[in-house]
């Protein structure tokens, strides 16, 4: 079930974004923002590449937290971190009991996706996780040639939409997606680089 809120300027956000794929444990950085404006913490995690314990990693984080009674929103930089660890978002949703924003710069190509899954063991379990995330939406975060797409888990897509909105403050990519990756690719790499 869907929940509909008042949406605030500085709604709590945590983004959470993951490092290079250099190591079989990759670590997962989660930004907690005030809207796309303040940052207000930082906390880390690793799940295991090409694994299956992503949803109940990003769990734990988010539940151990001592943000997690501030947090509205869970946002997320696609759906599978790792490579192809794939997350839940229905389940996040269900046992923190925080909407969840799934974001991606372009839309997944199902078919890639498909294939590389041939190759993972439980295959027809990562598939179903990908399906459970459910209808993809093209949003307009500014810049109208750069589109940013999103799933949801809830809470409304046009609450979702805006929540996107508000928080892209610097680019068409919320701020907390944006600096998890530059934190997370700057630790692992020893320099942030490429795109959120």
């Amino acid at each position: 079930m869907s929940r509909r809120f008042h949406i605030k300027e500085e709604i709590r956000i945590l983004g959470i974004d993951d490092s290079a794929l250099i190591s079989e444990k990759i670590l997962v950085v989660g930004a907690f923002f005030r809207g796309g404006l303040w940052m207000d913490g930082v906390m880390s995690s690793y799940l295991t590449k090409d694994g299956l314990d992503g949803t109940d990693t990003l769990m734990e984080m988010v539940k151990s937290s001592k943000h997690y009674p501030q947090i509205r929103i869970i946002m997320l930089d696609g759906i599978t971190y790792g490579g192809f660890n794939t997350i839940d978002i229905v389940q996040l949703y269900e046992e923190t009991d925080i909407p969840v924003i799934v974001l991606m710069r372009q839309l997944p190509d199902f078919e890639m996706i498909d294939r590389a899954l041939s190759y993972l063991p439980h295959k027809e379990m990562r598939s179903e996780i990908i399906k459970k995330a459910g209808k993809i939406v093209k949003v307009n975060t500014g810049d109208v040639n750069n589109p940013v797409y999103i799933q949801c888990s809830g809470i409304e897509m046009k609450d979702a939409a805006t929540i996107v909105r508000i928080s892209a403050t610097r680019s068409n990519i919320p701020e907390p997606l944006r600096v998890a990756h530059l934190i997370a690719t700057g630790i692992i790499l020893g320099e942030s680089r490429g795109k959120a």
